[in-house]
């Protein structure tokens, strides 16, 4: 097991649950996110998500391919860029979604090019961090089970009903700046 051990359960559907509130009014909608051990994961999910390492990077080994990125929905925070966020959507080049995820960030802690290309929405953001050579790491990895609701099936597919992701950070240079929510699609 790479993820740490789910110490605060309800801290974790709690992160969860803050990034969820970004872009969707009604939790209840996007759906019942429970906090699980690696072990309550299949095999599968499980190492897709079990992991510190950019989501991104681990999608594409999985897939043998790059993923293309579909921005859902962006809020932008402040002029500063304290507060952006996204849902969005990686894919293979054929279309099929691997992966949801929302995000949400500092960009003011960013160099204004890595800002730039985020606001740009047209790399996934592993991919982004990789090109600039910033030294991320994630961490507080906890695991997820959620029974969709009418949102996320919106998203993922109208049979979709359960599906596994992660809450993590990523710290910049040592200070926490990203906040994610990954969920790995059905089909992946």
């Amino acid at each position: 097991m790479n993820a740490e051990p789910v110490g605060d359960r309800e801290s974790s559907v709690c992160r969860a649950a803050e990034l969820v509130g970004l872009f969707c009014a009604d939790p209840r909608e996007f759906g019942r996110i429970e906090a699980v051990t690696a072990a309550h994961v299949p095999p599968v999910p499980r190492a897709l998500l079990d992991h510190h390492s950019h989501m991104t990077v681990t999608m594409e080994r999985h897939h043998g391919c790059p993923m293309t990125l579909r921005v859902v929905a962006v809020r932008d925070g402040d002029a500063s860029g304290r507060g952006y966020a996204r849902e969005i959507l990686l894919a293979t080049p054929d279309g099929t979604v691997v992966q949801h995820g929302i995000v949400r960030m500092d960009l003011s802690t960013m160099d204004p090019a890595t800002a730039d290309a985020i606001r740009g929405r047209g790399e996934p953001l592993g991919r982004i961090f990789v090109a600039a050579g910033m030294l991320c790491e994630v961490q507080r990895v906890e695991l997820l089970r959620i029974e969709a609701g009418p949102h996320l099936r919106a998203i993922l597919g109208p049979s979709v009903n359960e599906v596994y992701g992660r809450v993590a950070e990523i710290a910049v240079a040592g200070r926490r700046v990203i906040e994610l929510l990954e969920i790995a699609a059905p089909a992946s």
